[in-house]
């Protein structure tokens, strides 16, 4: 048999590293594929003109480029057969990817548990994304449902790993040479400072996407995300095709412009839930609390903590869970984050 029906449950080893397939050099193709899928339209990635009065020598790729491609690598081997992507912890963005670089990824499995049913189990793993010259421009872990080939298979003695709650501050890493004293909030296209921002403080980000099918299967073919339930209908019994969540990430963020135009860059993921599945036709809308602010080395750059909700239309604005501790039915993202913003 020379086909691949990618990995189940009881295929995984706890400690064993894997080295994904097919690296891939990204260029100013992947940047306006990407901006014109979302639009993303953040002034540091957008313009060299801008990055460069920044400190840095040009634009470089989005940071969501940088995770998407590394990702997208990730899927033959961790989610092709995958219920849901459960969550992620520990991400940290290293270095910038620039355009021309070759982008590869590895991931260790950290920690395995089968589930109650005995249909599917969780696999943990720390991914790394490496450039060209094998540097780790971005890592993260994520965690993961899969299904089982065989029920009857031995579970593995359960390992679930104790990872960081939040990405400490004083460890971000912030891309050598950059300095917001010059910074242009005009070209940025808001006047909000790093100081503006409260702890508590929450944002509605006021307008909305509209989720076409097109759009999410160019979206998902150009990570190169292989996973079934983005692809196949037949693999739900409602017949649907489920949104990439990385998909429903990039939207978020974009539409987090309108109010946080000034946290140029994600240099940290602390945290976040997939928490309801996205489909066709839903209308994806965001807003922001302000859950922390830390300054760093850097000239003119401070560090927003943020948690980004996404939630579909319909829903009040500031919506997220229930008296149960449960998601709301309508909230679709819950993403933790640090980004870089001009003092």
């Amino acid at each position: 048999m020379k086909t691949n029906p990618g990995r189940f449950f009881e295929d995984y080893r706890l400690g064993e590293v894997i080295a994904h397939a097919v690296p891939r050099t990204l260029s100013g193709g992947e940047r306006a594929l990407y901006h014109a899928l979302y639009p993303a339209r953040h002034a540091l990635y957008s313009s060299d003109e801008f990055a460069r009065a920044c400190g840095l020598p040009a634009a470089p790729m989005d940071d969501l480029i940088a995770f998407h491609t590394v990702f997208g690598k990730t899927v033959p081997d961790i989610s092709l057969n995958a219920i849901a992507n459960l969550g992620y912890a520990e991400g940290r963005w290293l270095a910038p990817v620039w355009p021309g670089d070759t982008i590869r990824s590895e991931s260790e499995v950290i920690g395995l548990k089968e589930n109650s049913n005995g249909a599917s189990g969780v696999v943990w793993v720390r991914t790394r994304g490496l450039n060209q010259s094998g540097a780790v421009v971005l890592e993260y872990v994520r965690w993961v449902m899969v299904r089982k080939r065989d029920r009857a298979a031995p579970a593995p003695f359960p390992h679930v790993p104790d990872l960081a709650k939040v990405v400490d501050p004083a460890s971000l890493v912030v891309p050598e040479g950059l300095d917001f004293r010059r910074y242009d909030f005009t070209l940025a296209g808001e006047a909000h400072r790093f100081g503006d921002y409260q702890i508590g403080e929450k944002i509605d980000h006021v307008d909305g996407v509209t989720v076409e099918e097109a759009e999410h299967m160019l979206a998902t073919r150009l990570w190169q995300n292989t996973a079934k339930v983005h692809f196949d209908r037949t693999q739900r019994e409602d017949g649907k095709r489920l949104i990439y969540g990385g998909h429903v990430i990039s939207l978020a963020r974009t539409l987090s412009f309108n109010g946080l135009a000034n946290a140029q860059m994600i240099v940290a993921l602390n945290g976040g839930s997939h928490a309801n599945p996205c489909f066709a036709g839903d209308t994806v809308r965001a807003w922001s609390e302000v859950l922390d602010k830390a300054e760093t080395a850097a000239p003119g750059v401070g560090a927003l903590r943020l948690r980004l909700v996404a939630f579909r239309d319909g829903a009040s604005p500031f919506a997220l869970k229930g008296e149960d501790g449960k998601y709301d039915p309508s909230v679709l993202l819950d993403l933790d984050y640090w980004a870089l913003a001009s003092v």
